[in-house]
Parts: structure tokens; C-alpha cells; sequence
């Protein structure tokens, strides 16, 4: 596959998991102002922010409505979701011939739907369903993308964009929410509500699967083993990362790399500490260490792809 197609498929991918990931995490602290108190208001908005890897803006985190603006229109932040999904869009342009039609209309029908929105109408509107759309948009398009298009090569380097976008993310938010968790556990101040944990659940669409496992009792250490270790729920960071290592396998194999690349190694290692990993072990140690550790094997399992399917050097190419 040329490089220039896997680059573009494999960052479609990232950018719709991203905007739908910052469109969950706004629907569900939007929810959760339903029911704060005044003293809960600017943590939670705060974690979200850090969640998303995004400055407070000078309005300051009492300002709901200019957080939310931030996240989802602001030209100056290359993460919003407006600016992901146009990206998204850009890159499936750039690849139309290796998409099925129908993926290439559902991008655009999800790119026109928010281009055609106005943070005043949004916000003056139900901004819930907004942001619900936007998820429900990004689904939809990973179904279609699932049923029309063969599940070759360049399928899985949507996949692999997709799960190691989601690993990443994942490790991050569950970072956010239990570094004062586990540094202050005697601090009012950074003491979690009931409410943060099941909206740490349900930033991770997490809640219904969780309490099928462990009932409504919901308890720290099970909700970061749930996120973390479980080896069945698609939004773990174990399932994530088990994805991202069988694509890697499958498309080194179809490159006709021996023994593996780089970067199915890296993802292999991060799988294999997944699958051994024991949450009590994670938590008496130094959770925040072991999910940034996640998060840089994460930029260095991007790095090896990078390195051995899209900027490889030409010499290499020849060889193949």
C-alpha cells in the first residue's frame, strides 16, 4: 500500500475518534451540570479540560458556555471537533478511491451538519443532543465503514488509527481523575463525588458494560480495573491495545515484513503488560507513572508506524 494512502486512512480515523471523544466527554459534563453543587463546578470542568489537553480559556471555568466553545469551534485549537472532523474529511478526500461512496458521504454529511452550526445556536438549542449527533455520526460511520469496505490492509490501518487514538485518550482521562485521587485521598478539595466516578464511567461509554461486572457498586479501584485491564469491553485500554497489535500484525504480514516491525513489537509489549497487569499492584505503586508510561508507548508505537509505513526511506521501498 502507498504510504500516502495508509497516512491518509489511518488519520481519518484518529480524527473521527477524537472528535468523538471530546463530543462524549462535553455530553456528559453538560449532563452532570444538571445536578453540581457550586464547589464541584470548576474541578470537574477542569479535569475535562486536561482530558482533552486543552487550556482553560480566559473566560475562566465558570464559563460553560465558552469551555464548550473552545472544545468545539475555536479555530485556535487544533483539537476541537469542528477542526478534527474537517481534517477527518480532508484526509478521506485525499484517499476517496480506497473508501467505499457510502463512507465518503457519511464524512461529509457529519462535516456539513457541524460546519452549518453556530456556538450561539448550540448552546441557545439542546446542546445535548449536539453533541449526541456528533457521537451518533462518528458511530455510524464506523459501522458503514465496517459493512462496505474490504477488511484488507488499508482497514486495518483504520482500525489501528482508531484503537491507538482511543488507548491514548483513555489512559489520559483516567489519569486526570485519579492522580488527586490517589496524591490527596484526605483533600475535600479533590475529593470525587459518587457522580464523578459514574461520569468517569460514562465519558468511557462505560457504565452499563460496568455494571453488568461489578453491579452499581461503583468503587475506584474497580472502575480503573474495568478502563484499564478489562479484556472484553471495546473502550478498555486493553482492547485498545490488543487492536492496535493484531492490525500491525496483520499489515505487517501483508507488507511482507519478517518477524514483525517495530512497531507490532512496541504494541505487542504494551498488550503483553495489559494482559498481566493487576490493578491493586497499579494503584500501591504509582498509577500516574504507569498511565503515562501507556500514553508514551501510545507516541512511540506511532513513531515506529510512521517510521516503517509512511516515511521510510526510499531505498527501503525498493527492497519491497
Amino acid at each position: 500500500m502507498l504510504s500516502r494512502v495508509a497516512d491518509g486512512l489511518y488519520w481519518m480515523s484518529r480524527y473521527l475518534e477524537r472528535a468523538e471523544h471530546t463530543a462524549r466527554l462535553i455530553g456528559v459534563g453538560l449532563n452532570l451540570m444538571l445536578d453540581q453543587t457550586p464547589e464541584s463546578v470548576e474541578p470537574r470542568w477542569r479535569r475535562l479540560l486536561a482530558a482533552l489537553r486543552t487550556d482553560t480559556p480566559p473566560q475562566g471555568l465558570a464559563d460553560a458556555y465558552a469551555i464548550t466553545r473552545t472544545l468545539t469551534f475555536d479555530p485556535e485549537n487544533p483539537n476541537a471537533i469542528v477542526n478534527c472532523i474537517a481534517l477527518a474529511r480532508e484526509n478521506a478526500r485525499q484517499v476517496r478511491q480506497q473508501i467505499s461512496s457510502e463512507m465518503w458521504e457519511q464524512v461529509n454529511r457529519l462535516y456539513l451538519s457541524v460546519r452549518a452550526a453556530t456556538p450561539e445556536q448550540v448552546w441557545q438549542g439542546e446542546p445535548i443532543e449536539f453533541y449526541q449527533a456528533i457521537k451518533e455520526g462518528a458511530h455510524l460511520f464506523q459501522g458503514i465503514t465496517d459493512s462496505t469496505m474490504s477488511h484488507g490492509e488499508g482497514w486495518y490501518f483504520i482500525q489501528v488509527g482508531r484503537y491507538l487514538e482511543r488507548a491514548g485518550a483513555t489512559a489520559l482521562l483516567l489519569d486526570v481523575h485519579f492522580r488527586p485521587y490517589l496524591e490527596a485521598p484526605d483533600d475535600p478539595a479533590l475529593m470525587l463525588e459518587y457522580n464523578d466516578w459514574v461520569g468517569l464511567l460514562k465519558c468511557a461509554t462505560a457504565f452499563e458494560a460496568y455494571c453488568k461486572v461489578y453491579t452499581a457498586d461503583v468503587q475506584p479501584h474497580t472502575v480503573a480495573e474495568f478502563l484499564l485491564l478489562d479484556a472484553e469491553f471495546p473502550h478498555s485500554v486493553r482492547f485498545a491495545a490488543d487492536r492496535v497489535q493484531r492490525g500491525l500484525q496483520v499489515i505487517a504480514q501483508s507488507a511482507g515484513i519478517r518477524g514483525g516491525g517495530r512497531a507490532e513489537r512496541l504494541a505487542g509489549r504494551l498488550r503483553a503488560s495489559l494482559d498481566y497487569g493487576q490493578v491493586e499492584e497499579i494503584m500501591a505503586d504509582n498509577m500516574h507513572a504507569y498511565l503515562d508510561g501507556i500514553q508514551r508507548q501510545c507516541i512511540a508505537i506511532h513513531s515506529a508506524i510512521y517510521q516503517t509505513y509512511v516515511t521510510y526511506p526510499v531505498e527501503k521501498a525498493l527492497d519491497t
